[in-house]
């Protein structure tokens, strides 16, 4: 399977999302992947409109079994969630449990106005919980037995990878 180019979604969702941004817009990436695509989106759609990072670690449902995750980053949302509407941003959106997860963690800031969701990659199948992306680079029908994954390369660009389980 041909994965498609990382930096042409990210100018595709710039171009989808800007009709409906809002003064009161704010984004938001997710760790890790989803705070790279925002880095990239951020210049794209409104230079000026604040932006922060968002760590799950603590929300996700698995951490009773799978323990701390060893690279866990640190959320840093230097503007009030309040009343807000949140554009979140992450790289892939599989089963929505990561989603789910960000979202509860937001509600710990504050209680937003809106929260829309834009991913680069939508996978289609096997989703768990019903979450939806309100904008998406590409939709995708990947096998269980890979992942997608989003790297960030030296010269800061990014690029998808396919990883077999």
């Amino acid at each position: 399977m041909t994965l498609p180019d990382a930096e042409t979604l990210i100018q595709q969702l710039a171009d989808i999302i800007r009709p409906d941004m809002t003064p009161n817009m704010v984004l938001v990436g997710m760790h890790t992947g989803g705070v790279w695509a925002a880095q990239r989106l951020h210049p794209l759609l409104d230079a000026g409109m604040p932006h922060g990072s968002l760590d799950i670690s603590f929300y996700r449902d698995d951490f009773g079994q799978k323990g701390l995750h060893p690279t866990v980053k640190p959320t840093h949302l230097p503007f009030e969630v309040e009343d807000r509407d949140i554009l979140l941003v992450d790289d892939v959106l599989f089963t929505g449990r990561s989603v789910r997860a960000a979202m509860n963690a937001l509600f710990d800031y504050g209680r937003p106005q809106r929260i829309r969701l834009a991913v680069l990659i939508d996978r289609v199948e096997d989703r768990q919980l019903p979450i939806a992306a309100d904008y998406v680079g590409a939709a995708l029908q990947v096998p269980a037995t890979q992942h997608i994954h989003l790297i960030q390369q030296e010269n800061k660009t990014l690029m998808l990878k396919l990883v077999n389980l």
